[in-house]
């Protein structure tokens, strides 16, 4: 995806960098472009290793029997159909997402999971959710909490529909801070992974050169815990994954 114009005022003598365009209709078309590509891309340039670190998320993850859990911008729903095989009977989960194309891919994948094990899709913007308060036992949000236009705005939104005494999950890519390796990665994640993910995807809106660009101005580590807490959220633990390339938030919302 291309950046929008850069914020060319200066600021202790040096510009800012560019701001990524993250309005809705814009990322809405370029996860429509990627959907049929989506998993097997996500998979081929991590290495497989994204599907351990939302494996550590359902492991962390206290589900009780009856009670319901969300996962926000589903995608093609891997995170929301590992819940439902993990769960215990009577848990139903739900994966909202606004990108229709991403949610075909999902229905599609979930056909093969047992009616025993539930899960339902539903077209959602996860700024505003369209669910009561205090719904939920879990809601989680995996790679997507960054493409979220107001993150703030979605932070609120996933502790407004969480029960008191749930958990709040959030599973992003974050900065690597060992040295040698952060170098290394760094080449890679902004040199050649747009490369390869867009000569792969043929999409129009460059969503692999977006891709590093759009966590590079995200927050991660601290920042990002503290919005979490700002939000109600208390017990708040990051926890950095593959030697700190992607990090769990995990929380609690407060009674």
């Amino acid at each position: 995806m291309t950046s929008a114009p850069a914020d060319t005022s200066p600021s202790s003598g040096q510009s800012s960098p560019p701001r990524i365009d993250k309005r809705a209709e814009r990322v809405r078309e370029m996860f429509a472009q990627i959907a049929p590509r989506y998993d097997l891309l996500n998979h081929l340039l991590s290495l497989g290793i994204d599907i351990q670190w939302r494996r550590r998320v359902v492991r962390l993850l206290d589900l009780q029997p009856g009670l319901p859990v969300l996962d926000c911008c589903t995608g093609t729903g891997d995170l929301a159909l590992m819940m439902a095989a993990a769960a215990p009977e009577g848990v139903s989960v739900i994966g909202t997402d606004f990108c229709p194309q991403m949610l075909e891919v999902a229905q599609r994948k979930c056909k093969e999971v047992p009616a025993s094990r539930p899960v339902e899709f539903q077209l959602a913007d996860a700024q505003e959710l369209p669910f009561d308060d205090a719904t939920f036992q879990a809601v989680t949000v995996a790679f997507g909490l960054r493409n979220v236009q107001d993150t703030d705005q979605g932070l609120r939104e996933m502790a407004r529909v969480c029960r008191p005494g749930g958990q709040v999950c959030v599973l992003e890519f974050s900065q690597p801070t060992m040295p040698g390796f952060r170098h290394v990665y760094s080449f890679y994640f902004n040199k050649v992974l747009p490369k390869v993910g867009q000569w792969l995807a043929r999409n129009e809106k460059d969503a692999y050169h977006y891709l590093p660009a759009s966590v590079q101005q995200f927050p991660s580590g601290k920042e990002l815990a503290g919005r979490l807490e700002a939000h109600g959220l208390t017990d708040v633990r990051v926890i950095p994954l593959t030697f700190g390339v992607a990090s769990i938030y995990l929380g609690r919302r407060g009674g």
